[in-house]
């Protein structure tokens, strides 16, 4: 096995026999290469930058897109790498590990964004925005809504109309990462004629439509990925700028952007836990204590700590791993062409969901494990192991939350996937019968009143039946 490098000097952290490589192909294990030496060279000193002054890592990004990465999952007919999802987790969790996780988080929702479009792929959107991608061209995911938080699949604050053989769209979000940088956003809103929250619909729109703040993001991690605020009012667009049928939001959303998402995002984790422990082991191996003649690396609490993060994070990384193999089992190696409502990577959703709770999870533990191997040295900005803790720190609470995910799984395992109802179309009656019992005679009638009144009106607004 060939000895990884860090420019022309053997690498100071975990080298490749602690990454299981028996999962990616020769040619993955190039770009790997080419990867770590982009982050050498300048991705790892713009991290540094990004994070000190709240800068968009613009240059990160298009390095990146000339070296064909922006493109890794476009088939190569199309200009691309025509790369898979294991390909991505890896490139996801290198960028992260050895450069910077700002970039990669954006890099993540790119990538989800150029998967929604190639989901539902036309010669229009292919030109316009796929076959640019590598000069530099960055498209981010706006799926969230200021009034529904981490529930980012109900965008109430949004709609779509139907106007001029084209549309006029109106969306809120209240996170979207590379907010007022990118050039493209593939935007979830409710359909023109919504009839419920599975009627969604999927759209790309430009950058000079989106209205943002980016002066006003200053967060505690991930401090380059400008994850603000943005909004689109009355823009309208061209027919041909609706990524697949009207209503095939939550087709998209379980088929595409959920599922790249969650195996790029845990892998964005996966990177920072392996980044954290490279910087505990160049620490430990070169610190000394002269009084006892010992490197902080030969106490066994340091070797304890060191070992247990190894194997729980290599354990994450083949569960994303195993998932992303999954996807690419399912779609022949990212290459198949799915019809509105077929699922493929939608099947295995559940198990995503896991891979992002353990990964988020981990990263949390292991940084925090770090910090205290490295002793009072970690909490200097200059080893990067602060920054690295305050990355990480986003996994837990980035949506799904890793409460709502732990929610999802308990509550398919107990009471089936029917019961989790993640487009509200069903409702508890043994909790509204529940509730209803502890009225009185009064409260029962004002109740049956207002129910009455609003079957009323919801009937007034349903089109007339045809004869």
């Amino acid at each position: 096995m060939s000895e990884k490098m860090w420019g022309g000097e053997p690498f100071w952290g975990l080298g490749y026999d602690w990454d299981p490589d028996w999962v990616l192909t020769d040619r993955q294990q190039e770009l790997r290469a080419t990867l770590i030496e982009l982050c050498e060279k300048e991705l790892r000193a713009n991290a540094k930058r990004s994070d000190d002054e709240l800068l968009f890592p613009r240059r990160n990004l298009e390095l990146l897109g000339e070296h064909g990465f922006l493109g890794l999952i476009v088939p190569e007919e199309y200009g691309g790498l025509g790369e898979n999802h294991v390909a991505f987790a890896m490139t996801c969790e290198t960028i992260a590990r050895y450069g910077c996780a700002s970039t990669a988080m954006c890099y993540v929702m790119h990538i989800g964004a150029v998967a929604a479009l190639m989901l539902r792929p036309t010669p229009e959107i292919v030109d316009k925005y796929i076959r640019p991608l590598n000069s530099g061209k960055i498209g981010t995911l706006s799926y969230s809504d200021p009034e529904t938080g981490s529930h980012f699949w109900y965008p109430i604050s949004s709609k779509a109309e139907r106007v001029n053989g084209g549309y006029r769209i109106n969306k809120k979000a209240s996170w979207t990462t590379s907010g007022g940088f990118a050039d493209f956003y593939v935007l979830q809103t409710t359909s023109p004629d919504f009839s419920g929250y599975d009627d969604l619909s999927v759209f790309v729109v430009d950058a000079e439509h989106c209205e943002a703040q980016p002066s006003l993001w200053d967060a505690l991690g991930l401090r380059g990925n400008q994850s603000g605020a943005i909004s689109f009012t009355d823009v309208e667009i061209p027919g041909t700028q609706i990524v697949g049928p009207e209503g095939d939001g939550a087709t998209s959303n379980d088929e595409a952007v959920d599922p790249w998402f969650l195996v790029g995002s845990s892998s964005v984790w996966n990177g920072l836990a392996l980044g954290a422990i490279d910087i505990a082991k160049r620490h430990t191996t070169r610190k000394r204590h002269v009084d006892v003649g010992l490197r902080v690396a030969d106490y066994p609490t340091i070797q304890d700590y060191v070992g247990q993060a190894v194997m729980e994070t290599n354990a994450s990384r083949l569960f994303v791993l195993s998932v992303a193999q999954a996807f690419d089992g399912a779609t022949d190696d990212n290459t198949k062409l799915l019809s509105p409502g077929e699922l493929a990577r939608g099947n295995f959703l559940h198990w995503a969901w896991q891979i992002k709770f353990v990964a988020a999870q981990n990263v949390a533990s292991v940084v925090d494990k770090m910090l205290h191997a490295c002793g009072g040295s970690g909490y200097k900005r200059d080893m990067e192991l602060e920054r690295y803790l305050r990355d990480a720190k986003a996994g837990w609470v980035m949506g799904p939350t890793n409460e709502v995910l732990r929610q999802f799984v308990g509550k398919a395992v107990l009471l089936g996937f029917d019961a989790l109802d993640y487009w509200n179309q069903s409702y508890n009656r043994r909790a509204v019968e529940n509730e209803v019992k502890k009225l009185d005679a009064a409260g029962k009638r004002e109740l049956a009143e207002q129910l009455v009144a609003q079957a009323s009106e919801d009937e007034a607004k349903e089109p007339a039946a045809k004869a």
